[in-house]
Order: structure tokens, then C-alpha cells, then sequence
């Protein structure tokens, strides 16, 4: 269970969800993890507590990931205060529905600002800390190859483009022995999409084992992309969604 032992992880919107799960799992696996949050100070403090309980550094940024600034200060933030840079987990995300038709501007640019923008901007930021053996993940959705539901398409849009972004991170990244992947995760309980929610049955119901998974699922496959033994993993996704998409 020692196997990110000295490593450190910067999480982007770790204060609950999937965010929260990927901090704990990474720090379960040794490593000190910075998370960063826009409004849930609580949350974000129970996260930091939660990882300083497993031995482990714990640090909470404040950083709005709609905001070019802020994404930049808090990979620098948590560089300065973790005393390094391991591993950056692109975990930060919105969603709005809404047909191409009828979305507005605003809607759009959040979409894009957050989902797409943030995560480039943050590796932009993060791949001078990283040496090798390095890692960059990003968190996408299987949405971005699957569009099952109308009302879905710009946001599915945004986690498609982090399927081109990481496969040419890797290839810019590969010759410094740092890696990029991708997972892509389907339904997973969250504040964002309840497995108790108005749409829980009809989604539950496409996946290949009929439910949702849990945060803890996307942390697992986190870390094991973050640790030695995905060493030769690099530019690949890694779907998380109970066959949905099978």
C-alpha cells in the first residue's frame, strides 16, 4: 500500500465526489496530495483532514478552474507547498445540459472554460515540476464516446477533446519519461449525478451491471495509473463505467 510512498499530487476539484475519492485513494498509496476547491471550504478541510489521518500531507487551494489565473497559481501553490510535483489529476468538471440549439454563450464558455481549458492550462503549468517518471491524468467521461441522451452534446464535446489532449501529451511528454492517460469514468454516485436521482434507474439500467459505482472506483484507477506499475502506460484511456459503453 506504499507504492506513491514520497510522491506528491495535486487533485483539481478534490473537495467531494470524484475528486474526493481520487485524493483519498492516492494518499491511502503513500502519496501527499494539495486539492484544490472553489466555494466548499468545509468540504475541502474534511478532504485535508481525511488524507492527514493516513499519515499523509494534506493541503486545500482555493482556485476557480473557470478562472486562467487561479488554475495557474494553484499547480504553483501546491508545487510550493507539497515541496514538489508527482502527479497532476485533471479531476476538475461541470455539466450543463442543453441542445446545441438552445444552449447559451454562457453555458458554452463554462463548459469549455472548465472541462477543457482548465486541464490544459494545468498541465501547462504542472510539466516543469514534473521529472521523470511523472504523471498526468485526466478525468473525462464516457461520454466523450457515447452520447446515449439529447441535451448532452456540448458537454460531451469537452470530455471528447480530453481524448485528443492526452494522446498528444503523451507524445510530447514521452521522451521525458512522463505519462498522460486518461479515464474515463460512467456513472458514479455523486452531487452531481445521484444514484438516487430523477434519471438514476434509466442510466443504472444501461450499464452492463446494472448500477452505479462509487468515487472510491475512479480512485482505484487513478491509482494504479499514478503508481510504477503503469510504467508503460502512456497516451491510453481507461474507461470506469460498468460496461455502459460496451
Amino acid at each position: 500500500m506504499s507504492e506513491l510512498t514520497g510522491k506528491r499530487a495535486l487533485v483539481t476539484g478534490g473537495s467531494r465526489g470524484i475528486g474526493a475519492g481520487i485524493a483519498l485513494a492516492l494518499a491511502d498509496k503513500g502519496a501527499d496530495v494539495a486539492i484544490t476547491y472553489e466555494r466548499a471550504v468545509e468540504r475541502a478541510a474534511e478532504v485535508v483532514r481525511e488524507i492527514e489521518k493516513k499519515g499523509r500531507r494534506g493541503l486545500a487551494i482555493q482556485a476557480d478552474s473557470a478562472d486562467a489565473t487561479a488554475v495557474k497559481r494553484s499547480v504553483e501553490e501546491a508545487a510550493k507547498g507539497l515541496g514538489g510535483l508527482d502527479i497532476l489529476v485533471n479531476n476538475a468538471g461541470i455539466a450543463r445540459a442543453g441542445t446545441v440549439a438552445d444552449m447559451s454563450l454562457a453555458d458554452i464558455d463554462a463548459l469549455l472554460n472548465v472541462n477543457v481549458r482548465a486541464a490544459v492550462l494545468a498541465a501547462q503549468a504542472a510539466i516543469p515540476h514534473l521529472k521523470a517518471g511523472g504523471r498526468i491524468v485526466s478525468i473525462g467521461s464516457n461520454l466523450g464516446e457515447r452520447v446515449p441522451l439529447s441535451g448532452l452534446t456540448v458537454y460531451a464535446l469537452t470530455k471528447s477533446a480530453l481524448l485528443a489532449f492526452t494522446r498528444g501529451l503523451a507524445r510530447e511528454l514521452g521522451d521525458k519519461e512522463i505519462t498522460a492517460n486518461l479515464v474515463q469514468p460512467g456513472p458514479i454516485d455523486t452531487d452531481m449525478n445521484p444514484a438516487d436521482g430523477e434519471l438514476a434507474k434509466t442510466i443504472g439500467a444501461l450499464t452492463a451491471l446494472g448500477r452505479y459505482g462509487t468515487p472510491n472506483d475512479i480512485g482505484a484507477a487513478v491509482a494504479f495509473l499514478a503508481s510504477p506499475a503503469a510504467n508503460f502506460i502512456t497516451g491510453s484511456v481507461l474507461t470506469v463505467d460498468a460496461g455502459f459503453n460496451a
